[in-house]
């Protein structure tokens, strides 16, 4: 069974104390040990990387079955202030490559840390009962059918700006901008619209490519030229209390296993 726990966003005091409560003591080699004694890794990680990560955590302990790896999923803009104040996370995976850098130029992070592991690519997601047809692609968002839209929150979500970006180039961004529901990262967005609460989102790929969603919707790729890129790129924390499992992990993730199971969910793989 995976050691990754699904956990959704969580507020800058409870995703501290969180992670705090979860710090064990250290061992000889300077890592952070759980109760059991097994070496932990804590990531902060994109919510677009849910489903994928879930199963490369799984693969990983496969090879590394002592050390434990716990995810938790959010909006890469609300980590990344969480970071810079202080949050104990000892790996961050991002969908927007720049908050990494922006770690770095902050000095709170070695540029030699860095990596980029995928590009994130936006669909049009809708329910089988959905007057919306995603085969119309954006256009089809232009009806009178349409009541709530959900998407990322752009203020902090990545999945969010290249949604906007994307509604301004097919031209449709301002007969719906007073009905979009926002989530507060690309996973809530793609709940309220798998639950009905919406009756379309703007959502990952790789969220589209889960089970569950396949099972009640469709979904149509937005045409890559038409947002930003999505350059998804992470980083092992300084702090990190167990710097090689962090880095182990990290070169698992961006290895042959990590990008296949990458591939599988959607993503595109990094441009050396």
């Amino acid at each position: 069974m995976s050691r990754a726990r699904r956990r959704l966003a969580v507020p800058l005091v409870v995703s501290l104390a969180l992670a705090a409560a979860g710090c064990g003591s250290g061992d000889d080699k300077g890592g952070t040990t759980s109760e059991g004694g097994d070496t932990r890794v804590r990531i902060a990680a994109a919510s677009d990387l849910q489903a994928a990560l879930d199963d490369i955590v799984e693969e990983f302990n496969k090879q590394e079955p002592d050390v434990d790896v716990s995810a938790t999923y959010g909006s890469s803009g609300t980590f990344y202030t969480q970071l810079r104040n202080g949050a104990p996370f000892d790996l961050y995976l991002s969908a927007d490559l720049t908050y990494v850098e922006q770690l770095v130029e902050a000095g709170e992070a070695d540029e030699a840390d860095v990596f980029r592991y995928a590009v994130g690519r936006l669909v049009l997601w809708a329910s089988h009962d959905s007057s919306i047809d995603v085969e119309q692609g954006l256009a089809g968002l232009d009806t009178a059918d349409l009541q709530r839209l959900a998407i990322a929150n752009p203020e902090h979500a990545p999945y969010g700006v290249a949604a906007v970006a994307a509604m301004k180039q097919a031209e449709v961004y301002d007969g719906v901008k007073d009905k979009l529901v926002l989530g507060e990262n690309v996973a809530q967005a793609a709940e309220f619209a798998s639950s009905g609460n919406a009756q379309a989102g703007i959502i990952a790929l790789s969220l589209a490519l889960t089970p569950e969603l396949q099972e009640r919707g469709a979904h149509a790729e937005i045409p890559l030229q038409s947002y930003p890129a999505i350059d998804q790129g992470g980083v092992v924390m300084p702090g990190a209390g167990d710097p090689e499992a962090a880095h182990a992990f990290r070169d698992f993730l961006t290895g042959d296993e990590g990008e296949a199971i990458l591939t599988r969910y959607g993503f595109y793989l990094p441009v050396s």
